[in-house]
């Protein structure tokens, strides 16, 4: 019976000496608490530290840099141009008391922020033109030469008085002085992403096809001016080509036939009579066969060969 005693006595004491003690670590900070009310200042050195078992609660909180991420909303501009913006953040616990006062915990704590940096990001984003929120900086814009050529006259990009960055950096300054009241510092505020809406996106891309289209078409008309002057070019050597040609064939067609004369002519004079033989057999070889009839009278010189021989 003393043996059980002692081991329930063990037992109890062992459950208040866990109890009363707790470890912090480097990236915690704690408060401890008293029947619900905060007792002392945080605590944010890491160690062994001990408190009064059952009656002390230790509410810890994270020392490092959270991050927030808003939900993309759309936010009409000051020029009637709405847009779909993504922000987020990144924030610290550096009052852990007053922020478990105010928010307790981590997620009332997004909650906040997302209620304070949507706000504030609508009202800035409002009372700015889409051209200030798109850009950063009124430095030079370059272009193609064939977007350039695509460009009204008298087209002149206007001039920004603030830019993205500037913006954002206001939404961070607003932002930061109404987080502070529940123990939050915030460290930064920025854009992740800007987008029209539906119905803006399309009419930015019909205007995107329009420009890509009247480009493709000035391609195209280059293309076949090239094209029409290439070929005009190549018609015209082929003309020279075939003209010299056709006259270098002339001239060696008639040397040939003057030789072929004059053969004919020196064959002629040195025997006239086979000549006259040989040129009518040639004739009957042509015009004399299976196919084709000739009715003649037999008085006609084209028999005479034929008559002479017995």
């Amino acid at each position: 019976m003393k043996n059980r005693m002692k081991i329930i006595i063990l037992i109890l004491a062992l459950i208040v000496a866990i109890n009363a003690f707790y470890i912090i670590d480097e990236r915690q900070q704690i408060i401890i608490t008293q029947f619900g009310k905060p007792i002392g200042d945080a605590i944010s050195t890491a160690g062994l530290h001990l408190k009064i078992p059952f009656i002390q609660k230790v509410h810890f909180f994270d020392k490092r840099i959270l991050e927030w991420d808003g939900d993309p909303k759309q936010i009409p501009t000051s020029d009637k141009r709405y847009i779909w913006l993504d922000t987020f953040s990144r924030w610290q616990i550096t009052d852990p008391l007053k922020f478990y006062e105010t928010t307790r915990y981590e997620t009332n704590a997004h909650s906040r922020l997302d209620d304070i940096i949507s706000g504030i990001t609508r009202d800035v984003i409002s009372s700015n033109k889409l051209l200030e929120i798109v850009r950063s900086s009124n430095r030079k814009m370059t272009f193609t030469s064939e977007y350039a050529d695509s460009m009204l006259e008298d087209a002149v990009l206007e001039d920004i008085e603030n830019g993205r960055r500037a913006i954002a950096d206001s939404i961070y300054r607003q932002s930061k002085i109404k987080v502070a009241e529940y123990g939050i510092k915030l460290i930064d505020v920025r854009v992740k992403r800007l987008n029209y809406n539906q119905e803006v996106q399309s009419k930015v891309f019909e205007r995107m096809i329009s420009e890509r289209n009247k480009i493709a078409a000035k391609y195209l008309s280059e293309g076949k001016g090239n094209s029409s002057e290439i070929l005009g070019k190549m018609q015209k050597e082929l003309d020279q080509i075939q003209s010299g040609a056709y006259q270098k064939a002339q001239e060696i067609k008639g040397k040939a036939d003057a030789k072929a004369i004059n053969i004919y002519a020196n064959a002629y004079n040195k025997d006239p009579d086979f000549y006259e033989f040989m040129k009518t057999l040639e004739t009957y070889e042509k015009t004399i066969d299976n196919k084709n009839t000739i009715i003649m009278t037999t008085d006609s010189d084209y028999y005479k060969f034929l008559k002479s021989i017995k």
